[in-house]
């Protein structure tokens, strides 16, 4: 298949968080994903691996702890060939499958997908396999083909939903992480903090090394239970490390990290906004040094080196000044509190016209009640994308939390009405979605360019 039929193929299938009527059919399990992957020789055995679970802050953790292992052997050797697994998209959907910073090209991930499709076929065909997989799996079972294939000497998988279902949760990996859990995707992983906290836990394998930084102590004790359980190693990022001296250089901090029971310590600047990455950096830390103490090549210089030059996209990312533009995925009522006390951080007495835009399975009152009041201005717009909530129902939900509210469907439209509205000390702040994020980004490059927009790719 060329790249083109394998993305609309890929699209076509297992949209299985579009609807509530599909979310609530859709049956999570790793049949398929273990049948699929034997038949291709298990490619995820071939490789070391971290895996990454948790509510927020699993993707910049993931990035950071690429960036250091990346950097792992230089200047000396050539460094290590870090595979990088993410979801969702922002813009295209090779996004998700990388080597270090380096997406998969169009032609390997048509190479790649079309490998993949053959096997589904065959399964299928043998009775093997009673569904066809959906887009995850499909896309999943790509990434752990093309690492194989590329011989990555590691790769760092980041969990989709939840973790104990995922169909990432086949790998055996060097280090779990858990990152910060809270409420998100009940309708999956149950409507408390305990139930959220078991699934994501569920990536804990027996006597494996785990790194917890959850932020929740109803969360930590399941985590640490189900450890016990595994008779699993674990480090808890809460109790383990420290960071003082912080000092904010436009919402990017640089701190001193410390070994709070070898009194270890190092200085790190970070170029990803909010204080909310220290946490992220922390663990990021904390597990590079267990796949140091597991041979891997991890020096202090690589952790400085590797997460002062990190880079992850749509997480308070700031576009242009005056006036200043920032797009983020904030999307659930935990990073929604980050986003209001980094607003208070750094934008106190400006004035801020806020885009939101938000997914139907999402809590839009709590988040809405945090930033809404905050803002000067409030523009409901929404992403193409099918789980999508309208702009019109946005508005009726919590037109009462906003100060002055526009309605504008049209995600572009409502962007540049903002920047338009705005004087140049104002702040025009894009959030509700990831998917928004990518839909703003592709409008922000058109924008810039005057090239023609394609449609979207999200999933």
């Amino acid at each position: 298949m060329t790249y083109d039929h394998s993305v609309r193929y890929l699209l076509s299938l297992g949209r299985e968080l579009a609807s509530p009527q599909q979310a609530r059919a859709t049956k999570f399990a790793l049949d398929n994903i273990r049948i699929l992957s034997a038949h291709l020789g298990d490619p995820q055995k071939s490789f070391r691996s971290v895996h990454v679970a948790g509510t927020n802050g699993k993707g910049s953790t993931s990035a950071m702890l690429t960036g250091i292992l990346e950097a792992a052997g230089l200047p000396a050797g050539a460094g290590l060939r870090v595979g990088l697994y993410t979801s969702p998209h922002l813009v295209r959907i090779n996004e998700r499958i990388r080597i270090g910073r380096k997406e998969i090209s169009d032609a390997d991930f048509a190479d790649t997908f079309t490998r993949i499709h053959a096997a589904i076929e065959e399964l299928l065909a043998g009775g093997a396999l009673a569904a066809h997989p959906t887009y995850f799996e499909c896309v999943t079972a790509m990434a752990f083909d093309y690492f194989a294939r590329q011989k990555v000497d590691i790769a760092v998988i980041e969990v989709g939903l939840g973790g104990r279902l995922d169909s990432t949760n086949i790998i055996v990996p060097e280090v779990a992480v858990i990152t910060k859990i809270d409420f998100d995707h009940e309708n999956f992983l149950g409507h408390s903090i305990e139930q959220i906290a078991a699934e994501k836990a569920g990536i804990i394998k027996p006597n494996s090394w785990v790194v917890s930084n959850t932020g929740n102590a109803s969360a930590a004790e399941v985590v640490r239970r189900r450890a016990a359980e595994q008779c699993a190693r674990l480090l808890e990022v809460e109790r383990a490390y420290a960071a003082s001296g912080l000092r904010s250089e436009n919402g990017c901090y640089r701190f001193t990290a410390t070994d709070q029971s070898t009194r270890w310590q190092i200085e790190i600047a970070l170029p990803l906004a909010g204080r909310f990455q220290i946490q992220n950096a922390l663990t990021a830390i904390a597990a590079a040094r267990l796949l140091a103490e597991r041979g891997f090549p991890v020096t202090d210089n690589a952790i400085v080196r590797g997460l002062a030059a990190v880079h992850w996209r749509g997480r308070i990312e700031r576009l242009q000044d005056c006036p200043a533009v920032y797009l983020d995925g904030t999307h659930n009522p935990a990073g929604a509190r980050e986003l209001a006390a980094f607003w208070e951080e750094q934008f106190s007495g400006r004035r801020i016209h806020l885009i939101y835009g938000a997914m139907r399975d999402k809590a839009v009152d709590e988040v809405a009640g945090l930033l809404f009041p905050r803002a000067a201005s409030v523009i409901v717009t929404q992403s193409p994308q099918p789980r999508s909530i309208s702009a019109e129902t946005l508005a009726s939900l919590t037109r009462h939390l906003a100060p002055t509210l526009e309605v504008i469907p049209d995600h572009a439209a409502a962007l540049d009405r903002a920047i338009n509205r705005a004087a140049p000390d104002d702040i025009v702040f894009a959030t509700g979605s990831l998917y928004l994020v990518g839909d703003l980004l592709r409008h922000w490059k058109t924008r810039s360019s005057g090239a023609p927009l394609h449609p979207t790719t999200h999933q």
